[in-house]
């Protein structure tokens, strides 16, 4: 019985073991497969993120590859452009070398030429001195006097008859001059128009820069549109995009220079496409240098395509700046050029200097590259630039009498004067609206008219002169005075116009009475008888 006891403990025991083993057997296999689930999501989480991060990087190196390349495509096609000046200066050069190799060539046979001339003038003129002479011998040996008495008299009565034919055609050739002055003078100047300025499409200053890659336009902008205020602060100019057209970027600013280079720089980087800090940088400097130089080399080329001699190389650049300055529409360099070429052709028809006459029809506006920069008007400003670097007096007092305001102490100001009217005034030359300029002399007559006294007002000279009628019986000489006081500051304060105004009141008193009146009664007489 004990025995079967423990042979049932022992049975139960190994059956418990058996069971739990089993038991356990089964939570391992669980286990394994629940790791196993877990390591196959793992896997395939794994796998897509692995997948992601595998496009994601092949995005960014095609993305980044795709920079590359614009890049180099970029610098190759700057490459061919340098390559292809660089070609294109050596056989200009080329040429140049065998064009003066020819000149050479003929200077050489002129030169043999000029020899062989003047020895036979040498031998020409010895042979007329040798008849001088002769001729002198037989004149003493015939008229009996001495050489230095037939001198004597031969020059008295030569004086005598020049005298007699010079006061005869002087008064012949002022009365024709004072008979034809007014149809020769148009004449001339139809001449001068005819032949002196070409009549060239008007120049546009660009103002604006088109963007059409609205990647560029969004790297230009940058984060919280710093790069677009970096431009801003380095050129010193306002950038703003257009209400209608947000692709279309003004540069707004009063400097035309300025606002040139701010140009260069929006162009280069739109071009280049590298829009950081450094490549703004970069690009400033740029712009800048060649902007500069852009200004030498058109003062340089204005000057020689006229033959006015050298000028000073500061004042060549201010020259150059006048291509980027307008005035109502009228580029300001080309018409100095056409005032330059007016007045040569008029100096040369009438015998005057034509090369300072052309010197002062292009330097006669030079005032107005810095009238936005420094105080004054612009025919001051060019009195000023003028002294500073050395001109002629008389070019001096045509840039200061252009206008009207000093008098005219040369005939070389006068053909300027007249040079800049017709350069002005000709159709289409400026492109002011009629209305503002009916509204402008209408403003300076209205001033006028509202004091007491004036008579009658009238704006002459496109508004740069106001002259003021009064009537003598209300206005004294104190008070017509202060009339042209009160008109020149009312129209400072009221009015906006362009450089200087002249006002001019004039009061014309006159006393008049008649002696021998016709029209007296006769007196009757009575005849006593």
């Amino acid at each position: 019985m004990l025995i079967t006891l423990l042979i049932a403990i022992l049975i139960g025991g190994f059956c418990g073991i058996y069971f739990q083993k089993k038991h356990y057997q089964a939570e391992l296999e669980d286990a394994r497969n629940k790791a196993n689930q877990i390591i196959q999501k793992a896997n395939v989480q794994a796998s897509r993120e692995s997948h992601k991060i595998e496009e994601d990087g092949k995005r960014k190196v095609l993305e980044y590859q795709e920079s590359i390349m614009e890049e180099l495509d970029s610098f190759i096609a700057d490459n061919q452009i340098r390559k292809t000046r660089i070609d294109q200066r050596q056989k200009g050069q080329l040429q140049t070398e065998q064009r003066l190799d020819t000149f050479g060539q003929n200077l050489e046979e002129l030169n043999d030429n000029l020899d062989q001339l003047h020895g036979e003038i040498s031998a020409i003129e010895s042979k007329s001195q040798k008849l001088v002479e002769k001729r002198s011998e037989v004149l003493q040996e015939r008229g009996r006097l001495s050489k230095a008495e037939a001198r004597t008299l031969i020059f008295e009565e030569l004086n005598e008859e020049l005298q007699r034919e010079a006061d005869i055609e002087l008064r012949y050739l002022n009365d024709e001059a004072v008979t034809n002055a007014s149809k020769k003078a148009r004449m001339l100047a139809e001449d001068a128009i005819e032949r002196g300025p070409v009549d060239l499409p008007r120049e546009h200053i660009e103002h604006s820069v088109l963007i059409t890659d609205n990647e560029t336009k969004r790297k230009l902008v940058g984060h919280d549109a710093q790069d677009i205020r970096y431009v801003e602060t380095l050129t010193g100019t306002d950038l703003v995009f257009d209400e209608q057209d947000d692709n279309l970027l003004h540069v707004v600013t009063q400097d035309p220079i300025r606002r040139e280079t701010a140009r260069l720089i929006l162009s280069n980087l739109l071009i280049t496409k590298q829009i950081t800090p450094a490549s703004i940088e970069q690009q400033v400097q740029k712009a800048q240098d060649e902007v500069n130089a852009n200004l030498r080399k058109s003062g340089e080329q204005v000057v020689a395509s006229l033959h006015i001699g050298w000028m000073h190389p500061d004042l060549l650049k201010i020259l150059g700046r006048l291509k980027y300055r307008t005035s109502y529409g009228q580029n300001v360099l080309n018409h100095s050029i056409e005032v330059a070429q007016i007045a040569g052709v008029l100096a040369a028809e009438l015998g005057i200097d034509v090369k300072m006459a052309k010197r002062a029809g292009l330097l006669h506006d030079i005032g107005k590259a810095i009238d936005h920069e420094v105080d004054g008007t612009h025919v001051e400003l060019g009195v000023i630039l003028a002294e500073t670097y050395g001109e002629d007096p008389t070019i001096i007092n045509a840039i200061a009498a252009h206008h009207g305001d000093v008098d005219v102490q040369t005939p070389i100001a006068d053909l300027i004067e007249a040079g800049d009217s017709i350069s002005g005034g000709r159709p289409g030359a400026r492109s002011e609206s009629v209305e503002d300029y009916v509204n402008r002399l209408k403003g300076l007559e209205k001033i006028a008219n509202q004091h007491i006294g004036v008579k009658d007002s009238y704006a002459i000279q496109a508004g740069r002169e106001i002259r003021i009628l009064v009537d003598p019986k209300i206005v004294d000489d104190s008070q017509n005075k202060k009339i042209t006081t009160e008109v020149k500051n009312q129209i400072e304060n009221e009015l906006t116009y362009p450089g200087k105004i002249k006002v001019t009141t004039i009061r014309d008193f006159r006393a008049i009475a008649y002696v021998g009146d016709d029209r007296r009664k006769k007196r009757k007489f009575k005849v006593a008888k």
